[in-house]
């Protein structure tokens, strides 16, 4: 998947953001917050998890979702994320 198609969605731009804020959550509140649905929510998270940004672990039925770490794309988000927050506290 390309830059511009990960980064089109605003949805998925929410959820990366929530997630970095808080760190990790299951589908049905990142859904909440975003204010979507859960498949739609679900489609995203799985694209974002599919491109390495997110992964997730079971808990019975419960998937919780939290950034990849690892990935330089992970990194790469995050840092714009703070960046753009800072800039506009100023």
């Amino acid at each position: 998947m390309d830059f511009e198609d990960v980064f089109c969605s605003k949805l998925r731009m929410k959820i990366l953001k929530i997630i970095s804020n808080v760190g990790e959550l299951n589908v049905s509140e990142i859904a909440r917050r975003i204010g979507a649905n859960y498949g739609t929510t679900n489609k995203h998270l799985e694209i974002l998890e599919g491109e390495g940004i997110l992964l997730h672990k079971m808990f019975g039925r419960i998937r919780l979702y939290r950034l990849n770490e690892r990935s330089p794309k992970t990194k790469a988000i995050q840092n714009l994320i703070d960046v753009w927050e800072h800039a506009n506290k100023k």
